[in-house]
């Protein structure tokens, strides 16, 4: 819960930030300077609590091939942008992990092995990890319906907030720069048919559900 917080307290921020620096400063150029280094501060923070948080919870019962490479692949699908490394260390009985972003960031951590990985804890991570639906709309087009799902602490408000949060991060990471060379729009349904799910996951929602609600009409910002 605290996670998704920080998440809307950053979107907020950064969406008080467009309104009120265009005010403080008639210099477009410095307020848009200031915007992006703040912008890009949040970013890292963000990505580093999240590296944290999944050495902290990855499950990783033993360093078999077959296990590491189920870490990798997690860790593919929530930092596919960067370059990944991981080592087993049978002695220590765990698996030190680093990640190398485009941006020059270095995340490195350390994931132990525990052989009851997801025994005790999977009742716990499955009420954490509870979906409701979360249909959305674009403003110009309310007739086509995407149905999303989104945290059941989330309300409508902070999922749209994230969810705009997590097309700029997308088309900013390698995989969004690269779709953009290869000419492919930069638009909401490129967006949510080639996003991660573990960026969405990190966000607190989910590409597909299957029982509607009222519909959300997202803002003409986010498409």
């Amino acid at each position: 819960m605290k996670n998704k917080t920080n998440t809307t307290t950053e979107a907020q921020l950064l969406d008080l930030l467009k309104k009120v620096l265009p005010k403080a400063t008639h210099d477009a150029q410095l307020a848009s300077k200031i915007y992006q280094a703040i912008e890009l501060e949040l970013k890292v923070k963000a990505r580093g609590s999240a590296f944290e948080k999944f050495c902290a919870r990855v499950e990783l019962p033993n360093l078999e091939p077959k296990s590491v490479e189920e870490v990798k692949t997690q860790l593919a699908a929530s930092f596919g942008e960067g370059d990944l490394t991981l080592k087993p260390n049978r002695k220590e009985k765990s698996l030190a992990v680093e990640v190398s972003l485009p941006d020059g960031t270095q995340l490195s951590g350390e994931i132990k092995v525990n052989p009851n990985a997801g025994v005790e804890a999977s009742e716990e991570q499955e009420i954490a990890l509870k979906f409701v639906p979360f249909p959305v709309c674009l403003p110009g087009d309310k007739e086509l319906v995407w149905l999303l799902g989104k945290h059941e602490n989330l309300s409508s408000e902070e999922a749209g907030m994230a969810l705009a949060k997590g097309q700029e991060e997308f088309w900013a990471s390698k995989t969004g720069q690269k779709l953009l060379r290869d000419r492919i729009e930069r638009s909401f349904p490129e967006f949510i048919a080639r996003v991660p799910a573990g960026m969405l996951s990190e966000l607190g929602l989910k590409r597909h559900y299957k029982i509607p609600e009222p519909i959300k009409p997202l803002r003409a910002g986010t498409s």
